[in-house]
């Protein structure tokens, strides 16, 4: 799709007035944004959909009348159209969003709550930018077109320091597994853990994704996979045969304690417009893994995790990016590979083997 002329249309359905107000209102505020219409429940979006196709829906999942997912599957099946789920941050509002993913909703992103300015101003800027990566997402061929430019934003310098001092770190036996993702990640990272052996180096992920949600995807995973997979929890281990997924608005960093690597999860701003960040996570990497890492980033709008896979690459880590043909949204590895950051450009069914055997 191509924007270029025209704003983004977007459909909001919800059963609560107060919620579709809230929605609208703070889509309203990107001069990209348009709301085409607004829904109380699946049978009347279906309506509106007949007369005037959106390019964005956005979904409650419990909904009278029909379901959020039957209304996403029935749309799956019959019309494809690109579909962010705002769920509750419950458990059980998590593990309905899991689903809505693994039905084909593109991503999916917390209610906001009105109770204060700062959650506000942050469920503003995270919303509107789902919503623009949803619009440049395909929904089977897995190919994004045009990658929509953002505003200047805080770096990773907001929560750590680059290293200026001498980037080699000695070499050990412990390899980290360093891995960023954001819109289409879910099924990306799938497809990279089912494919890792139980012997493998441990790994940490930054996923874009809100709180709870981050913890119910992590408890799927580690249902499907071989390897282990939990929420990342401050102090956690990076050890062999285990992936560690960064908890949802808390950032994650790579931490050494002699020859051992474990995790810092921690507070702080959002970093290119996200806690956790994708930089974060790789600056982090650079500094006390250096050599010893890998670094790749994989599927996702902007371009948090470039600069950072850069850092890693000159402080000796070996890199890749995913490649376009593979990615639900080419942004995020369109950034790293113009920077030089990767030392290679893979599709996705490829990655794990680089990440065992980057040589």
């Amino acid at each position: 799709m191509a924007f270029e002329n025209r704003n983004i249309r977007v459909l909001i359905v919800d059963d609560s007035a107060v919620v579709r107000q809230t929605l609208s209102s703070i889509l309203e505020t990107d001069p990209q944004i348009e709301i085409m219409g607004t829904a109380c429940d699946p049978y009347i979006a279906a309506k509106k959909i007949q007369s005037e196709v959106p390019d964005v829906i956005t979904l409650d999942v419990e909904m009278p009348r029909m379901d959020g997912l039957t209304f996403l599957r029935k749309i799956m099946t019959q019309h494809p159209i690109p579909v962010v789920i705002i769920s509750s941050l419950t458990e059980e509002g998590s593990q309905t969003a899991m689903r809505a993913l693994e039905y084909g909703a593109v991503d999916v992103i917390a209610k906001p709550r009105m109770d204060t300015q700062k959650f506000i101003e942050e469920s503003k800027i995270r919303l509107c930018e789902v919503v623009k990566a949803a619009a440049h997402a395909r929904i089977h061929t897995r190919m994004a077109s045009s990658f929509i430019k953002v505003e200047p934003k805080l770096s990773a310098d907001a929560v750590i320091s680059k290293n200026e001092g001498s980037a080699s770190m000695i070499k050990t036996t412990d390899v980290v597994i360093s891995v960023g993702a954001s819109t289409g990640g879910t099924e990306a990272l799938r497809v990279f853990l089912e494919a890792m052996p139980l012997d493998c180096p441990g790994i940490v992920i930054v996923q874009h994704m809100p709180e709870n949600f981050t913890r119910s995807f992590a408890n799927r995973l580690n249902e499907i996979c071989r390897i282990s997979v939990k929420e990342a929890e401050d102090g956690d281990s990076v050890i062999s045969g285990r992936a560690l997924i960064a908890p949802g608005n808390k950032h994650t960093l790579l931490k050494r304690s002699g020859a051992k690597y474990f995790v810092e999860v921690k507070d702080g701003p959002l970093v290119n417009r996200h806690r956790p960040s994708v930089d974060v996570l790789f600056r982090s990497t650079a500094r006390y893994a250096g050599a010893n890492a890998i670094g790749i980033i994989m599927t996702g709008m902007g371009d948090d995790g470039a600069k950072g896979l850069l850092e890693m690459k000159e402080a000796g880590a070996k890199t890749a990016a995913q490649d376009e043909q593979t990615c639900v949204v080419y942004g995020m590895p369109k950034e790293a590979v113009k920077l030089g950051a990767a030392d290679r450009v893979l599709p996705l069914e490829k990655l794990a083997s680089f990440a065992i055997s980057p040589y």
